[in-house]
């Protein structure tokens, strides 16, 4: 009788199998129409192949494209197909990496002496249909390491060569699909036929390995779907996001700028930017004023001992500036990479007591760390962004309530913004311990305190291995925008380890010392980050309380300048932000720039405006309200902010 293996499923039920059962024969276990839809299947955390026979007990999941692993096993194998028809088209180009990203797969590729450009998408993508529809499948077969070098140094490859030097004998694997060849650790469709549609989307440069003194290679950026119209839908967004684009529109708005005699990746906020970053401060401050927090100061930069004390140093030095030595005292600064050092010294003043527990402690602290060139984007990528952020040291008794008070913030700032979002909780790669810090026993208690505070309040999550921080777990937010793409950005984290490795203590009600426990939280992320998302997910047209300039006067002739200004000051000493375009202009122009600057309001003021005392409003994207007296559009504006901010 053949051994009886256990599968676990999803939805927590179990099945039992014969040892070698596949992944296609489970899914038809389950109905015919999971089979027919099935792309791949996950193993324990892992993605496979449909044929890959199963020995052991193991949980399970079908893979569909419904699933974002089902997906990226269609544009993994999409890479396969890519570099096979790359390979047709130019013989004798080198293969780096080819792995599937959240929005399609790229590959690495050394040229050599040919030239590739836009010009030469259509030809590739005609060849990838044209293998994709021959109905290729992905064969896996375990080489030696010895075999696999042997392959790559017959084909000239160096790159592949350098990343089997790095494995292990015994754990390598080629897959074969048609006429090729690739390393590979596998998680494959099960034929090629499945692919409907593909589109090279763009090129770029990328240093091999990630490295900047390695060579550059094109990267190709491409994407897959199992229908025509989906990848149809899929451009039309990707043309609408390129209107919305932050760079882009952070430029038309004046929000911020970046100079090359500043230095890459260090954003200039301009006037209407500053105001942006400020109203979203004040806003969060506000919030967290009610909630108790007080707010903090720290330096721009710190000793190196302060953040080998705290794990950085080991975890992050290669990715910050390089310390800054003062021969005069012998001593070695760094810019600040993080704020939870500082903290940490903050609460290490003096003595503690019980009673002054939970302590908030908020900061928008500026953090700098050194991001490659190529690597830099807008503001969502840079060396230098602000931080909302708040640490909370509390007794272990007070953990849950606080964390679930944090909980609340976000999901209020969700609410006010209008943003969609799941909630990640991100744990400990179990295969990996040495990327953490600290006792596992503190580990498993931070990752339930986070588990049963979500559960208590009802907040659906999901659990991700290897996404901790390394001092502890965490609960990420991860946003969903206007065109429905993912951005992580708000995080809540639970540490036992930092006050330890600070000796941070405080005297119990049994007067005995103790070890406060200390919660990291950042409802923005940063605001240059937070800030891009919002550029993007609202266009530009931020909502009235946060727009930098809530409305422009627009005199209809020179005349009207000076009431113009009068309304001005009138409105903005009732504390809305406000501009005059005293332009020598056509009212008509005037409006059609304030239409293209986003200006969530527009008061046209003229001859009877001024002999009523008033102005005459027009909405953007709804058109004039008619003539009002200055305090009634003041109570407008006030009465439309308090309902948004309710």
């Amino acid at each position: 009788m053949a051994q009886q293996i256990e599968i676990r499923l999803p939805d927590g039920s179990a099945r039992h199998f014969d040892a070698g059962i596949t992944g296609l024969e489970i899914a038809r276990d389950i109905s015919e129409g999971l089979a027919r839809n099935a792309l791949a299947i996950g193993v324990n955390g892992q993605t496979w192949e449909l044929n890959r026979p199963i020995t052991t007990n193991s949980e399970v999941q079908i893979l569909t494209w419904n699933d974002q692993a089902g997906k990226e096993a269609m544009w993994h194998s999409s890479a396969h197909i890519l570099a096979e028809a790359l390979e047709a088209l130019y013989p004798g180009i080198k293969l780096g990496f080819g792995p599937p990203i959240e929005g399609g797969f790229y590959y690495d590729i050394d040229f050599g002496e040919y030239e590739f450009g836009a010009n030469d998408f259509e030809k590739v993508e005609a060849k990838f249909m044209e293998l994709a529809r021959s109905g290729e499948t992905f064969e896996r077969r375990e080489v030696t390491k010895a075999e696999a070098i042997a392959h790559y140094e017959q084909k000239g490859n160096d790159y592949k060569v350098e990343l089997i030097n790095g494995l292990e004998d015994g754990n390598i694997t080629f897959y074969y699909s048609g006429g090729f060849v690739d390393l590979c650790k596998g998680g494959h469709i099960p034929d090629s036929k499945v692919i409907k549609a593909m589109k090279i989307l763009n090129t770029a440069g990328a240093y091999w390995r990630g490295n900047e003194n390695n060579k550059q290679l094109t990267r190709i950026y491409a994407i897959s779907f199992p229908k025509q119209k989906e990848l149809t839908e899929h451009l039309e967004m990707l043309e609408e996001a390129k209107k919305r684009d932050h760079r882009k529109l952070g430029k038309e708005l004046e929000l911020f700028a970046f100079s090359e005699k500043v230095g890459l990746g260090l954003p200039l906020w301009l006037p209407k930017g500053t105001r942006l970053r400020e109203t979203l401060i004040d806003f969060l401050k506000k919030i967290q004023e009610k909630a108790g927090y007080d707010q903090v100061t720290t330096p721009h930069i710190g000793k190196k001992e302060l953040y080998q004390t705290s794990g950085h140093w080991d975890k992050y030095g290669e990715d910050s500036f390089q310390p800054i030595n003062t021969p005069q005292e012998g001593e070695q600064f760094m810019l600040k990479p993080m704020n939870c050092p500082h903290h940490c010294e903050i609460f290490a003043v003096r003595p503690r007591s019980y009673r002054e527990l939970p302590m908030r402690l908020a900061e928008f602290g500026t953090v700098y760390r050194y991001e490659q060139h190529g690597e830099l984007h807008g503001l969502t990528r840079v060396r230098g962004f602000t931080q909302d952020d708040a640490h909370i040291f509390c007794t272990p008794e007070q953990v849950k309530s606080e964390f679930i008070a944090v909980i609340d913030i976000v999901l209020y700032i969700c609410r006010i913004l209008g943003l969609e979002f799941t909630a990640q909780v991100s744990l400990r790669d179990p295969n990996n311990p040495s990327k953490y810090v600290g006792d596992p026993a503190l580990w498993d208690r931070a990752e339930n305190d986070i588990r049963e505070a979500a559960a208590e309040i009802g907040l659906e999550t999901v659990e991700v291995e290897g996404e901790a921080a390394f001092y502890g777990p965490k609960l990420d937010f991860m946003i969903r925008d206007a065109l429905r793409r993912k951005w992580q950005l708000g995080t809540i984290q639970v540490d036992y380890n930092l006050p330890n490795r600070f000796g941070l203590e405080y005297i119990g009600s049994d007067g005995e010392k103790h070890r406060p426990v200390m919660i990291h939280r950042a409802p923005f992320g940063s605001l240059e980050r937070f800030t891009a998302l919002l550029i993007e997910h609202t266009g530009g047209d931020f909502p009235l309380w946060l727009a930098p300039t809530q409305a422009i006067v627009l005199p209809v002739s020179e005349v009207f300048n000076e009431y113009a200004f009068e309304v001005k000051r009138k409105l903005a000493d009732a504390g809305f932000r406000v501009e005059v375009d005293e332009r020598h202009e056509k009212v008509g122009k005037k409006i059609r720039d304030a239409e293209m600057g986003k200006y969530p309001y527009m008061l046209v003021v003229g001859e009877k405006d001024v002999a009523a005392g008033g102005v005459t409003p027009r909405k953007r994207k709804e058109g004039d309200l008619g003539l009002m007296t200055l305090d009634g559009f003041v109570n407008h504006l006030k009465a439309e902010i308090s309902a948004m901010l309710a």
